[in-house]
């Protein structure tokens, strides 16, 4: 039986739009094919795969208004829809720079056996799922996808239901470059296709929550396959006494509403020591009342709507349990309903406690919850009170300082006199502390080499010892 799934505009909240789930046999057919694909693909090996992938990005750049169309609808919003698109040739180069630097395989004599010669070669995995979100919904699905096709796999793609408009676009750049039709496949569907998915492919990628990120790596486990996640997160930001108070306010607003705060790299917690609290509230308050929806006109302001439903709950829980234990909201602070779409102004937050939803849970909204600290050891150790660990951020006018603070926070990626540079530039390898993630770093090189396995290739160049250079009277015993 056919299933279909309505999708919600997040500007006005009607459901205009639906999917066909994907079922598990069209997975396995496509799946089936594109292991095919993929034999030719690998042989032809990496300049060929290169000159596809520049084919890949005059596509791209052809179909540029419809991605750009399909992803404003997706998610409401227009700026990141459009640097989402344009960001993609820039990608595309830098995967194909990090693959041109790799070096052959050499062959190295062993110190063991010196009549043993052997080399390590490198062989993709054929089939690789993709597994993606709804909050970058172009950037997330190929993230994993064009390092996977440079290193010679076949790639199926799965994109959130909330946000799956861009997907027919998106197929017509692939239908355009003759040499990936079969290689990459997307399918429509509901985490029911995700668990399908799993079963057919040789290795899943999967960028989500905490809690689908747990069932992904179950299924993966009971399938006997790798599996790199990167989940939730949790920021923090500690502002030390000595920081420029107008450099950490400007920074922390930013990574924390940008997206409407639907980033897993945003600040959701901000630390500041208590000699700089009152001015940095302060003026924390006053930049936030200053930044504009961009309703009604998409081309106007800095915030887009809330583009899940759900995830408008989720928020609103957060802070009516914080405002109910005593803390004090200074600006937004409620979901507004505006032309159909739900909104969030930035919502700046204090007179918390460590243990309110608000500080333990993600709440991946434009919300920024400041509380004061008396020490250095005080600060880490409630950065550190988090079930995540994805990354960070440090403000000291001493970077010296700043970079010992840094050293104990355990995160993955931590940003100094910044705030979510992790979401900024990809040549920086991190992996994920905690339960924000597993798996090596889908940044820089080890990005492209985890779709590779390793094969050693060992020749004896000597004269070759049988059975009797076990015998036991060779032992050397007492």
């Amino acid at each position: 039986m056919t299933k279909r799934i309505p999708v919600r505009n997040p500007r006005n909240g009607r459901y205009d739009y639906e999917i066909t789930v994907t079922t598990s046999a069209e997975i396995s057919a496509l799946v089936e094919i594109m292991r095919q694909a993929q034999k030719a693909w690998q042989v032809k090996g990496l300049a060929y795969r290169i000159r596809v992938l520049e084919k890949l990005k005059a596509a791209i750049a052809h179909h540029r208004r419809a991605l750009i169309d399909a992803l404003v609808i997706d998610t409401g919003r227009l700026f990141i829809s459009v640097a989402e698109v344009d960001g993609l040739a820039g990608a595309i180069d830098r995967w194909i720079g990090i693959a041109s630097s790799e070096t052959p395989p050499q062959t190295h004599q062993s110190t063991a056996l010196p009549f043993i010669e052997y080399r390590v070669e490198r062989q993709p995995y054929a089939a690789v799922g993709v597994i993606s979100p709804w909050n970058f919904p172009l950037t997330l699905s190929l993230i994993d996808a064009l390092p996977a096709v440079l290193a010679g796999c076949s790639v199926i793609i799965k994109p959130s239901e909330v946000t799956p408009r861009f997907a027919q676009p998106l197929r017509q750049v692939i239908a355009d470059v003759e040499e990936l039709r079969d290689l990459v496949q997307i399918v429509d569907g509901d985490g029911s296709t995700g668990a399908a998915l799993i079963k057919h492919v040789d290795v899943v990628c999967f960028t989500g929550s905490v809690a689908t990120g747990r069932k992904v790596a179950e299924a993966a486990a009971r399938n006997f396959i790798p599996v790199f996640l990167e989940l939730g997160g949790k920021d923090p930001a500690v502002v030390l006494e000595d920081a420029d108070v107008d450099r950490a306010v400007s920074a922390l607003l930013r990574a924390s509403i940008v997206n409407t705060g639907h980033a897993c790299q945003s600040i959701e917690r901000i630390y500041v020591a208590r000699s700089l609290y009152d001015e940095f509230l302060a003026k924390l308050v006053d930049q936030a009342r200053a930044v504009d929806l961009n309703y009604p006109d998409i081309h106007e302001g800095h915030i887009g709507p809330i583009i899940f439903e759900q995830q408008a709950r989720i928020i609103q829980r957060h802070l009516e349990d914080a405002v109910a234990r005593g803390a004090i909201i200074h600006c937004g602070g409620k979901i507004e309903t505006l032309g159909g779409g739900l909104w969030c102004r930035p919502t700046v937050v204090s007179d918390l406690h460590q243990d309110m939803a608000l500080m333990q849970e993600e709440t991946f909204g434009p919300v920024l919850p400041v509380l004061a600290f008396d020490s250095e050891d005080q600060a880490v150790e409630i950065a550190n009170d988090t079930a995540y660990g994805l990354s960070a951020a440090v403000f000291s006018r001493s970077l010296e300082r700043a970079h010992g603070v840094a050293a104990r926070l355990d995160a993955g990626g931590i940003s100094i006199n910044d705030a979510s540079l992790t979401g900024l530039m990809h040549e920086a390898e991190k992996q994920s502390f905690k339960l924000s993630g597993m798996g090596e770093s889908r940044m820089g090189p080890a990005g492209y080499k985890r779709f590779f396995r390793k094969k050693a290739i060992m020749t004896n160049v000597g004269d070759v010892f049988d059975v009797e250079a076990f015998h036991e009277s060779r032992a050397n015993y007492p």
